[in-house]
């Protein structure tokens, strides 16, 4: 029963580091699904669940570094690959018809590569500029949107045809 124990505590070796892992985590799936519902309301594609998941992913990734005594160097070396692991998630969701000559998916790419660097945020331990910048994230996906609609720029979905 003690390895069993043991097992579950590993790198949460007081009620002080426990709190901390539980306050990232929380922020981790707040900020990613604060990000993802912005795409839900907007009826996007990869919204509410994705990048919840690619937020709190990033963070545990850290958070398990950090615990198992991971140093700075070594936490670097986690990033480079979580910032080029994403960037081939979000390159499998750009689409780019030949005939109309438009690009679609890359601004979900990019949203969840900033995603991803939120969760990296939270996982260093720097939640208030996580929180910023979900807060930023969300207002300009807003701002940009609201003002692409009203100048008539936003390009057709995909599946739209045109007449």
């Amino acid at each position: 029963m003690n390895i069993f124990w043991e097992e579950l505590t590993a790198g949460l070796t007081n009620r002080d580091q426990l709190l901390r892992v539980l306050i990232r985590l929380s922020a981790a799936i707040l900020c990613g699904g604060f990000i993802g519902l912005q795409r839900v309301r907007a009826t996007k594609p990869s919204g509410l669940r994705t990048h919840t998941m690619v937020c709190l992913g990033t963070t545990v990734i850290l958070l398990s570094c950090w615990s198992a005594g991971g140093t700075l160097e070594e936490a670097s070396r986690i990033i480079q690959g979580i910032v080029i692991g994403i960037g081939f998630v979000g390159a499998g969701s750009i689409l780019k018809s030949s005939e109309e000559h438009l690009i679609h998916g890359l601004t979900a790419s990019v949203r969840l590569w900033t995603t991803a660097a939120v969760g990296v945020a939270i996982g260093l331990g720097r939640v208030g500029i996580a929180l910023i910048a979900t807060v930023l994230i969300v207002l300009l996906l807003n701002v940009i949107s609201a003002s692409e609609g009203r100048m008539g720029r936003r390009p057709p979905l995909p599946n739209q045809q045109r007449q």
